[in-house]
């Protein structure tokens, strides 16, 4: 059977069964919608949650810049991976206990301070869009291949797709498809990489074959190594990175995690504090067989594009490549008119340009897998994208309709009003977000590491020290985000889109890039919220007690 009726198939059976899902369960009251009625099962929350937490940026992407930046790219795995143990262990149960579902809602009553909701209410809108972008990309750049459409119309029937479900299901209907959404994202990983790993090393288990030697008695890695030598790329198992940019972009991405709003409401859709960190345990494992995965196909992708590409007649290139190529993801000029593709570091010979987030998906058509394998394939990188697209949609939604309508602007609305509110927000966040999925200011996992430097710089102390601090206080809090979210914002805009005058990786602060700044930011945050707080009146002997209860997280 063509690859293309396999595609259709696959898709087409995995989208009827999220919108059978979704509808199924759908949402009746806003606590259904927020929290899905506190009613999930631990082992159901948490493949949810390592849905939601696995991405496109996951899927899709931290392999595929892993494989272009080697040693480079294993921030990512240590910062996401210790990112989500920190949030389970530091912060998850007393956010339960607290027992308010947004962060916004937390700031705000425990800082006593509608001024603060207002700022983390800010924070949130701008930590989810920045995410979401890459979500929206990621389903552009899968669309674009595997339905042969371009990226703008990817986007577009992924917004669509979103857009049902998060609107009609709210976190009940998210949570049941995230389930589902897991089962077919993590199968459609392993099974390509299995295969992969059989034909290169003879070993099925990719974490044990990548380290292995292949067919010629060389290790997959030391051949690699001498691959890019020979191609005058940087050697893969060394990095460029200076250590302290490294050092800041992994502290970055695991504060960014424990302060990422679509993620910490999980934690709320469970009945109790014990059953929250049963869910933590398994989302921990869930997530722990895609992160140990990514290496090997990342090496496995790199080693097949050089061999197969590499020096090679255009002309006789493999259909995979031509295909690809129409996306625009995957570009040749022939610079020196001998017809062979040279893929050379030096950018004045270099003939080939890759983009990064093709990588995993071209990987199994690279290798030559049968199309049935390729079809899954495309249906799991849908449902990574996907289901953490329809987790932001809803903590944007909830911002605005909970914590800014409800708590803020019309305390005495309607829960129909309420919930009503809620869906619209969607809506509008939804069209908002693809046309960041269409203009993204990076491939995606870059533009994921954005959102988790925003996090980082503005949530993760404000809720560190509201739950260890009795001495801090709403001054304190608010100022400290206010600095470290625009500090962060200022940042990235201008080393990310030239704003305020621009500048090149040489301009960069102390050598910090803008995924890393966020750690910077972050301390900045600390100092500022701790100076004011120590200058301005303690909190009342009210909330003083009140954080004294909720570091009893197992008393509830």
């Amino acid at each position: 059977m063509e690859l293309q009726y396999w595609i259709w198939i696959a898709v087409g059976l995995s989208f009827t069964l999220y919108i059978t899902i979704a509808i199924a369960s759908r949402a009746s009251s806003t606590g259904e919608f927020y929290i899905a009625g506190k009613g999930v099962p631990p082992i159901a929350n948490g493949m949810a949650t390592a849905a939601d937490w696995m991405s496109a940026a996951s899927f899709i992407s931290m392999a595929g810049i892993i494989s272009f930046n080697g040693y480079d790219g294993s921030v990512y795995l240590m910062g996401w991976t210790g990112g989500y143990v920190l949030l389970a262990l530091l912060l998850a149960p007393y956010l339960r206990k607290f027992g308010k579902f947004t962060v916004p809602d937390f700031i705000g009553d425990r800082y006593y301070s509608n001024v603060a909701r207002g700022v983390a209410v800010f924070c949130a809108l701008i930590v989810s869009f920045t995410y979401i972008a890459g979500q929206m990309r990621g389903v552009g750049v899968v669309f674009s291949r595997y339905l042969e459409v371009d990226i703008t119309t990817g986007v577009l029937i992924g917004m669509l797709i979103v857009l049902f479900y998060a609107v009609l299901g709210g976190m009940k209907g998210i949570t049941y498809t995230q389930v589902a959404q897991y089962c077919v994202l993590i199968f459609a990983f392993m099974l390509p990489a299995i295969f992969i790993s059989l034909m290169i090393t003879g070993n099925a288990i990719p974490q044990i074959g990548f380290g292995s030697t292949g067919s010629d008695g060389v290790y997959l890695l030391d051949k690699l190594d001498g691959l890019h030598r020979e191609l005058g790329f940087h050697e893969y198992t060394s990095g460029k990175k200076t250590i302290l940019d490294v050092f800041l972009i992994t502290a970055a991405l695991m504060v960014g995690t424990a302060g990422l709003p679509h993620v910490i409401v999980r934690f709320f859709t469970v009945k109790k504090v014990s059953d929250a960190r049963k869910s933590a345990g398994w989302a921990l494992l869930f997530i722990a067989i895609l992160y140990t995965t990514a290496p090997a196909v990342a090496v496995f992708s790199r080693t097949n594009l050089i061999e197969t590409v590499s020096n090679k007649s255009y002309n006789a290139l493999p259909e995979w490549f031509n295909k690809w190529e129409a996306t625009g993801l995957i570009t040749y000029v022939d610079k020196n008119q001998d017809g062979l593709v040279q893929y050379l570091a030096d950018s004045q010979l270099n003939e080939l340009k890759v983009d990064a987030d093709i990588m995993v998906l071209a990987n199994p058509e690279i290798a030559d897998l049968p199309n049935w394998v390729i079809a899954i394939m495309a249906a799991g990188a849908l449902a990574a994208a996907l289901s953490t697209a329809a987790g932001l949609l809803l903590v944007i939604s909830s911002s605005v309709s909970h914590d800014l309508i409800k708590k803020m602007i019309k305390p005495d609305v309607s829960e129909k009003g309420e919930l009503i509110a809620a869906r619209l927000s969607a809506v509008g966040a939804v069209i908002l977000a693809a046309y960041f999925g269409i203009n993204p200011p990076g491939f995606v996992a870059a533009t994921v590491a954005l959102a988790f430097g925003l996090a980082a710089a503005s949530f993760f102390p404000a809720i560190v020290m509201g739950i260890f601090s009795k001495r801090m206080n709403k001054e304190g809090a608010v100022a400290g985000m206010v600095v470290g979210i625009l500090l962060m914002l200022f940042y990235m805009t201008k080393f990310k889109f030239g704003w305020f005058g621009g500048g090149t990786e040489k301009d960069w602060w102390l050598g910090i890039s803008p995924e890393g700044f966020g750690s910077f930011a972050m301390m900045v945050n600390f100092i500022v919220s701790i100076a004011i707080s120590r200058f301005t009146p303690a909190p009342d002997t009210e909330i003083q007690k009140l954080i004294e209860d909720i570091r009893n997280p197992d008393e509830e």
